[in-house]
């Protein structure tokens, strides 16, 4: 009896991050959900999904900015489910840093989530996906190609993520491929956005409202599982918007 693929999902227990860890659970996934502070949720999450098919999902808790923790987390999702066939590098910082106030402990902390942690989870990573021919999609924004105002060190770390994609299709294939999923408007900040921000945001957007999670999710879906000759490649999830940034 073939073993179901493993996925481990980073900054899963909320958002964006539980839609995906839902939706390649439904595909037929087994799935580590990792969390740093939301503990209940990621829990939550996880019992829902074992009953329906126990054993199917586990929880593992850690800050992707210590540097000891990706190769940790990697090791101990392959010593629970046995293999790891798909890595999703959902984890993100996300907050302005206009120029003349920027720190260089906010360029550490954004390159940490959205740079590093990414490169060496996918290191760690890299010798159980080659045995299984497995994937890694990361997620990184519109914004990694055309900079957000007052956020240029996200969008840099970012435009290092996608450089990070296209470096590692090269680097890992032809055993493992590596795609990037660029969202556009999908969720406001969990501190919100004024009315009258997101309505020009919409307004500057082809289909003309705001995306889905289930849309990334979708998104990671098909190029972790279905997508066998796609490798280097950037989906944009955005509704047009990256037409008119």
């Amino acid at each position: 009896m073939n073993k179901p693929p493993v996925v481990l999902v980073t900054g899963a227990a909320r958002r964006v991050g539980a839609v995906i860890v839902r939706t390649l659970h439904a595909a037929g996934c087994d799935v580590a959900i990792h969390y740093h502070r939301s503990a209940d949720e990621a829990r939550a999450l996880a019992a829902e999904l074992d009953a329906t098919r126990p054993g199917s999902a586990a929880t593992f808790a850690g800050a992707l900015g210590d540097a000891d923790v990706p190769s940790r987390l990697v090791d101990d999702v392959v010593a629970r489910f046995g293999r790891l066939d798909g890595l999703v590098n959902n984890a993100s910082s996300f907050y302005p840093t206009p120029i003349g106030t920027a720190t260089a402990q906010q360029w550490d902390d954004l390159f940490a989530a959205n740079a590093r942690a990414p490169f060496f989870l996918a290191q760690a990573a890299a010798p159980a996906l080659r045995t299984n021919g497995g994937s890694i999609v990361n997620i990184v924004d519109i914004y990694a190609e055309r900079p957000l105002a007052q956020h240029p060190i996200y969008s840099m770390a970012k435009a290092a993520l996608w450089m990070l994609t296209q470096s590692l299709a090269k680097d890992l294939a032809p055993d493992v491929r590596v795609n990037a999923v660029a969202p556009g408007a999908i969720l406001w900040p969990a501190s919100g956005k004024p009315e009258e921000a997101a309505e020009a945001l919409i307004a500057k957007t082809p289909l003309a409202r705001k995306g889905e999670p289930a849309d990334v999710a979708e998104a990671v879906r098909w190029l972790l599982l279905d997508a066998s000759y796609t490798t280097g490649q950037l989906v944009r999830v955005d509704g047009g918007r990256a037409l008119s940034i």
